[in-house]
């Protein structure tokens, strides 16, 4: 089969190549998957250099979330058949095949399409963690989202409707918070270039948001304490911009707000019973409607760098999918 091996760990690629490697069969208790859909997230571009704390010793397929079909079963496996469509994450999704346990396997939402359902659980499971677990987001609450046109973020505009909040979309371009505008219908779109302050509190009435989504981290967090509302919750999910950002605790103690470090994998390794309960939630929301992800461009197997470059370059609204199957 046809995969996108890390060989070696370095910058720019370098040590990435698609090649013929062994087909894997499965094992007792999993499940081999024909990959349709694999999205590319930015621990899979930070794992090319080593640089994401899961490090995967090389030569490794990246690749953390995918949807297919069922292509072969291994001993004991049971609730699957050969043909059915399926959803997963771990590892393995930049190759025309993967194998992975059947307990990490779920049947695809018929709402979904491959792509849809492959650049699914991870932006969906942070904006649930973020939002229902952490944030306790209530109806009629501002909540203000950066890096909105990522997956990540929108994600978090759609879920954070679901939930009856009022949304601020916030982007440093005006073409992607169009494109939000148009799809999403947030209450209002902030461009951040030149500060987002004083908009914010015009938006909200002088109050501030409520809630803050922050996935990039260093000058969007420092303008973020001096627009949250009294008592609020700053959200941090990651650091895209490359800058960690210092808290002055004087302004948190001076405005009662809160700041909380938002890892969904690690919520539900801490808390199991919550992690199920967590993925069972947004599965149910993707079957019933609820759920809108975006896929913004599809690329075979052979154009993965620029693929992983829509990412680098942040040209995506929503998610960006390597079809091995093209």
């Amino acid at each position: 089969m046809r995969a996108l091996v890390v060989e070696k760990l370095a910058p720019d690629y370098a040590g990435c190549v698609v090649k013929d490697i062994p087909t894997p069969e499965p094992g007792p208790g999993e499940v081999r998957i024909r990959v349709r859909a694999a999205a590319v997230n930015f621990p899979d571009l930070m794992q090319t250099r080593g640089e994401h704390q899961h490090k995967p010793q090389v030569p490794f397929v990246g690749g953390m979330e995918l949807a297919g079909e069922v292509d072969a079963l291994g001993e004991g496996v049971t609730g699957f058949a050969v043909g059915d469509a399926v959803v997963s994450g771990g590892r393995g999704g930049f190759a025309e095949y993967a194998v992975l346990p059947a307990a990490t396997l779920r049947k695809k939402p018929a709402a979904l399409s491959f792509s849809q359902a492959a650049g699914y659980p991870v932006a969906y499971l942070t904006a649930y963690v973020a939002f229902s677990r952490i944030g306790m987001v209530q109806p009629g609450e501002w909540v203000l989202v950066h890096g909105a046109a990522g997956g990540v973020g929108l994600a978090a505009v759609d879920y954070a409707k679901v939930l009856g909040a009022k949304v601020i979309a916030a982007s440093a371009s005006d073409e992607k918070l169009a494109v939000i505008q148009k799809e999403y219908a947030p209450d209002a779109v902030v461009n951040v270039t030149g500060g987002f302050r004083e908009r914010v509190k015009e938006i909200t009435g002088g109050r501030g948001a409520d809630v803050i989504y922050d996935p990039v981290g260093g000058d969007v967090f420092d303008e973020s304490i001096r627009c949250i509302a009294f008592g609020g919750r700053i959200l941090s999910i990651g650091f895209t911009s490359g800058r960690l950002p210092t808290l002055p605790v004087n302004i948190a103690l001076i405005k009662g707000f809160s700041v909380h470090g938002v890892r969904a994998g690690e919520y539900g390794r801490q808390f199991p019973e919550k992690g199920r309960e967590n993925n069972e939630a947004i599965w149910k929301l993707a079957e019933d409607g609820k759920a809108h992800p975006r896929v913004d461009a599809e690329y075979p197997l052979d154009r993965w760098r620029e693929a992983f470059e829509t990412l680098a370059q942040r040209k995506v609204v929503g998610k960006t999918i390597i079809r091995p199957d093209l």
